[in-house]
């Protein structure tokens, strides 16, 4: 197949050619909340449907600092919706969190299924600090038109 050609990047300061650590770039194996330090205030969305429960943390900007839904923690079908599953869920996000943070927190709840409750009683228990519970399921207002009526 012929030979492969390999370019070797790297700082060399003699020849005036630097890489992308060199400029201020973070490194690739780095995550980005490593590189930003602690947050002291973040916001943590709870999505709960009938069929999952989704849980996200970020910082005050909307920022992604950990995430994680109970399909991911291993619960399939029916036992991805319950009380016990938003639990589980809640102890991942403060493990992923408990170095970077945030403490205090702002709670956007949103759906109708069964962990949404449970999901709030567990990062009451978690030890983090809340500070507003905001609901914001959505609800329509009037919806489409009915149906004509029927005739005889």
């Amino acid at each position: 197949m012929g030979k492969k050609k390999v370019i070797e990047k790297g700082l060399d300061v003699a020849e005036g050619k630097s890489d992308k650590a060199a400029e201020g770039m973070p490194a690739a194996g780095r995550k980005k909340t490593e590189l930003r330090g602690r947050i002291e205030k973040g916001r943590i969305y709870i999505k709960s449907s009938y069929n999952n429960t989704t849980i996200t943390a970020t910082d005050e900007k909307g920022n992604v600092v950990a995430w994680s839904s109970a399909g991911s923690m291993g619960f399939a079908g029916p036992k991805k919706a319950t009380p016990f599953a938003a639990s589980k869920v809640i102890a991942a996000i403060v493990e992923k969190t408990d170095k970077t943070g945030p403490k205090k927190v702002d709670l956007y709840v949103s759906g109708i299924g069964p962990g949404r409750d449970s999901a709030v009683r567990s990062l009451a228990v978690q030890g983090f600090e809340i500070e507003s519970i905001r609901d914001v399921t959505p609800i329509a207002h009037n919806g489409p038109k009915p149906r004509k009526v029927r005739r005889n």
